[in-house]
């Protein structure tokens, strides 16, 4: 295997491995725009990304009645020990479930706006999902912690 570059340059579709790899939005060897060799985008498309997203959100509504169904008649006092920790749990699984659901919602209407707007550019629609990525923030990783 070579360096970098060349490996690079093979992708890129350098002199002398043929065609190689062309991103969307990289000019041709012969000066023209990118977007040749089969990528393009279209409204159904992202609308159809849209849709299945929000699917998502159905279910994980879903899966958050089910817990909470499940969580009903639980004493979380008394006796039981362990039912003050389910409770937590519980509680981390909701607020999880509840964030979950909000993200789905709103990536689906990114998805849906970029398909209406396909007249914007690429920072635009960067744009829409940079926005998205700043609200709903990755939570860290929980568990194993002593107490």
């Amino acid at each position: 295997m070579g360096s970098f570059e060349e490996e690079w340059a093979r992708l890129k579709g350098g002199p002398s491995d043929g065609p190689g790899m062309r991103l969307a939005s990289a000019p041709a060897a012969d000066g023209g725009g990118g977007g040749a060799g089969g990528v393009q985008s279209s409204k159904p498309a992202w609308t159809a990304a849209g849709i299945a997203v929000g699917g998502l959100a159905g279910d994980v509504k879903k899966a958050l009645t089910g817990l909470e169904t499940g969580q009903k008649g639980l004493a979380t006092g008394g006796a039981v020990e362990s039912a003050g920790a389910q409770s937590e749990v519980y509680t981390s699984w909701k607020t999880y479930l509840d964030a979950l659901s909000g993200r789905c919602t709103a990536l689906q209407g990114k998805l849906e706006r970029a398909g209406n707007d396909l007249f914007l550019t690429d920072d635009n629609l960067k744009g829409l999902f940079t926005e998205l990525a700043t609200h709903y923030r990755d939570t860290p990783a929980t568990g194993g912690q002593e107490r």
